[in-house]
């Protein structure tokens, strides 16, 4: 009888000893085991190549840093986002990012992850939260700049002259904050030139099938059309394909701006189809390492971190090119 007692015991104390080695047990979470910081990463989705070059720095960065990177990519519906947060805080990372699909309806989740002693990095896209508590800094660019910046070279470009110069321009994802922000600051820059109007506007989704789509929809009903302004290289990319299909040529025909600088744009603009891109860098890694380590070690940081980013020309381009890393 003392022999069964004996064998039950130990094995009590095996299926604990397993528990114990799977986490189980483990209060901290799944980074307490091996000490390695545990990020979970909720990805908007694959819509362009802005994002799969975004996508591949932070996983690369993470293990660069020796992170345990948990990645979910939402596939552009804000639901399957809320669903990956909430199921970070069950599983008790250490640190949360996400780039928020549009920029409302966040707050019930934060507060989740807030309540759960959980820190909040916002990537690349703002929330309209008015509790900024909810997050502890936003990583990222500054669209409304962009947007300026867009402009900006289009006043130059027509400085002088007085003819009308029509304007279409395909937006991006409806209610996102780079779309509401590039198409801000554009429009406050061509305020500079009253000749220059948006006689057509509408999403693409930052989509460069969509933008073929809709620039078709664009030279159907606006056969005057001067310029195109593109939140994005995909959408400038399937524009082009729609103007070179109805006899004209980008870049001359149709002038063509655009947001971003990844290499299928950069080569457009070297090939004289864009002309302007503005920048927005997608390697956002080291830096939202760099900060997911300060906000777990309960370090201050600033609310608002922005990334360095330029402007290119056609021979700019050329230049930058053969040394791109997106």
């Amino acid at each position: 009888m003392r022999v069964k007692m004996m064998a039950a015991a130990v094995t009590g104390l095996l299926a604990v000893s397993a528990l114990a080695g799977c986490g189980g047990g483990d209060d901290k979470g799944s980074g307490g085991d091996d000490g390695k910081l545990v990020l979970g990463f909720s990805q908007v989705g694959a819509e362009s190549g802005w994002r799969t070059a975004n996508t591949k720095d932070i996983q690369a960065e993470a293990a660069a840093a020796g992170f345990e990177l948990k990645f979910s990519d939402a596939g552009g519906k804000q639901e399957q986002q809320i669903a990956a947060i909430r199921g970070f805080i069950t599983q008790k990372v250490d640190v949360i990012a996400f780039s928020p699909v549009v920029t409302s309806g966040w707050d019930a989740v934060l507060k989740e992850a807030k309540d759960a002693d959980i820190p909040v990095i916002l990537t690349d896209r703002a929330v309209d939260s008015q509790d900024t508590s909810l997050y502890k800094t936003f990583l990222g660019s500054d669209f409304v700049e962009e947007g300026k910046k867009a402009g900006n070279w289009l006043v130059k470009e027509y400085e002088g002259k007085n003819e009308p110069v029509n304007v279409v321009e395909l937006q991006g994802t409806t209610g996102s904050a780079p779309a509401i922000d590039r198409q801000k600051g554009f429009a406050e820059a061509i305020k500079a030139n009253p000749n220059i109007k948006i006689v057509k506007a509408q999403t693409g989704d930052f989509k460069r099938a969509d933008g073929k789509t809709v620039m078709e929809q664009f030279l159907q009903s606006t056969p005057d059309i001067d310029v195109l302004y593109a939140h994005n290289d995909d959408m400038g990319l399937g524009a082009i394909e729609a103007i070179e299909a109805a006899g004209k040529k980008p870049g001359k025909d149709i002038k063509i701006i655009t947001v971003d600088a990844v290499k299928d744009g950069m080569t457009a603009l070297a090939a004289g189809k864009i002309n302007y891109i503005v920048e927005c860098s997608p390697l956002l890694g080291k830096q939202l390492m760099d900060l997911a380590k300060k906000v777990k070690a309960g370090e201050d940081v600033p609310q608002r971190v922005l990334t360095e980013e330029t402007t290119f020309t056609p021979e700019q381009a050329k230049a930058a090119l053969p040394d791109r890393k997106y």
